[in-house]
């Protein structure tokens, strides 16, 4: 009996020990059995990375799960790198979450004297904070109601006051080869717009061959100013020739000079140019405006900035269109001007100073208090013109899966340029990429490139309706293009 209970116990000693070696085997959990789902996923995009351009390179990504954040891939993930414009994806949520999708700049025009008959004895002010949608338009708009209120002769000074701002004009990391450029243009509070593109702080030259072979071609200034000096020396090819235009400025100055050879049977060229101290640019178009209209200056009236004095009195103002609109040409178009604006504006408002150092340090605040990571992030600028910025592509992804649980996140995904879509304020810097079955329409993303610097960050629903989150940085390559890349790494994911 002693010999049977022993034979028993040892039964269910070895029962008790299969069952503990059975339950310490881990059963798959849904993050493993997504991993065997996405093997293909990973094999497909670790083969597009021996791409011989990678070569030296570094190239971070990160695929994530939109319903619930889930990394499902990621090589150099947490790898800081350089994210070009993918930059404006942190500075747009940051104004979003700050100023709100309402939020509205505004430009004034006050009056610092009185006037006796038609005739205002004192300085006429144009007061800005900020507004880069400020066109020519809205200034003839301001001398009609001016010359509505009986005002025919300004006998004082046209004073700008841009002080809502600090006077830094350009980001510290700016290339001085990108200063000519819309890419670079000044930041002031007082700032003017060629076009409803709102490249703001710059003229628009519009390129027209001459008739004749060898001959100077026409060049168009908009919005039509003085204040810019036009040097054309391009001279009119053979209609067979390709276009070799150069357009520089002057350092330190606004004069403009356009070389090189247009074919005559060429269409217009529109290159934009940014200018030498955007509000002494505002105030020489508004000037202008004010002649059309019928009201003059003394004679010893002159151009000037200053600060609005606490006695002067308001004529007019101009509301811009609130933020959510701005966003479409500043996500669509990448618009730089836009970014520094927006960081600017975000330290005025939050910490009382409109400096870059006062509005980064609100962006990254604000994205640290959204979740992400500030010992990942180094930022520099709004725009991701530096190549001192830095983030991961797991912090990128971080940002656009947070992004969809804020009130703010239609107009956000909405600013994004959309896959294949041709009207460049829908498709924007996506309109001629990604133009396949799976991916046209369907992907909706932020691209960004600088020197050595390629990225593309946003959202894509897979073939089997799994809508995902992705960011591809590569840094440090040498080929001319490597956008090709990255599409086919969407393309992927679009099929898995």
């Amino acid at each position: 009996m002693n010999g049977n209970f022993l034979f028993k116990s040892y039964l269910l000693k070895c029962f008790l020990l299969l069952a503990a070696l059975l339950l310490s085997i881990p059963i798959p959990s849904i993050a493993a059995q997504d991993t065997i789902t996405t093997a293909p996923l990973k094999a497909q995009i670790d083969r597009i990375l021996e791409d011989q351009r990678l070569e030296g390179a570094v190239t971070g990504i990160s695929i994530r799960k939109a319903g619930n954040g889930e990394v499902i891939y990621s090589s150099n993930g947490n790898i800081r790198l350089h994210p070009a414009s993918n930059m404006k994806l942190l500075t747009a949520a940051a104004a979003l979450e700050k100023l709100g999708p309402d939020y509205q700049f505004s430009t004034e025009l006050w009056m610092d004297g009185r006037v006796k008959g038609k005739v205002l004895e004192g300085d006429l002010f144009l007061k800005g904070t900020g507004d880069p949608t400020l066109m020519k338009k809205d200034l003839d708009q301001f001398a009609k109601e001016l010359k509505e209120k009986g005002i025919s002769r300004i006998n004082g000074n046209l004073i700008g006051d841009d002080s809502w701002y600090d006077n830094i004009r350009l980001s510290q990391d700016l290339n001085w080869s990108d200063e000519p450029f819309h890419t670079g243009a000044q930041v002031s509070a007082l700032t003017l717009s060629p076009t409803n593109d709102y490249d703001s702080g710059t003229v628009l030259l519009e390129i027209t061959p001459s008739v004749k072979i060898g001959k100077k071609g026409s060049i168009q200034v908009t919005p039509n100013t003085d204040y810019v000096n036009i040097i054309n020396q391009t001279k009119t090819a053979e209609a067979e020739q390709s276009s070799q235009v150069i357009i520089d400025r002057v350092h330190g100055t606004n004069t403009i000079i356009v070389k090189g050879s247009i074919p005559q049977n060429g269409s217009s060229m529109k290159k934009w140019v940014a200018v030498w101290k955007p509000t002494e640019y505002v105030l020489h178009v508004f000037k202008k405006s004010l002649y059309a209209h019928g009201i003059t200056f003394g004679g010893k009236s002159a151009i000037k900035t200053g600060v609005l004095p606490h006695k002067a009195s308001k004529l007019a103002d101009k509301q811009s269109m609130p933020l959510k609109e701005l966003l479409i040409p500043f996500m669509k178009l990448s618009n730089n001007s836009h970014a520094e604006v927006l960081t600017k504006e975000m330290g005025k408002v939050v910490q009382g100073e409109g400096s870059w150092d006062a509005g980064l340090q609100v962006i990254k605040e604000t994205v640290m208090n959204l979740g992400l990571n500030g010992e990942s992030i180094q930022l520099r600028d709004g725009s991701g013109m530096s190549h001192k910025n830095m983030i991961t592509a797991n912090e990128l992804s971080k940002l656009l899966f947070i992004a969809q649980s804020k009130k703010w996140f239609p107009e956000f995904e909405k600013s994004l340029p959309i896959a294949g879509q041709s009207d460049k304020l829908s498709g924007g810097t996506l309109r001629s990429r990604l133009k396949d079955e799976l991916t046209i329409g369907n992907v909706k993303a932020k691209t960004g490139s600088i020197s050595g610097v390629s990225t593309l960050s946003g959202y894509i629903t897979a073939r089997s309706g799994e809508p995902y989150i992705f960011s591809i940085m590569i840094n440090n390559f040498l080929a001319p293009s490597v956008t090709d890349l990255e599409d086919s790494i969407v393309r992927a994911i679009a099929e898995s």
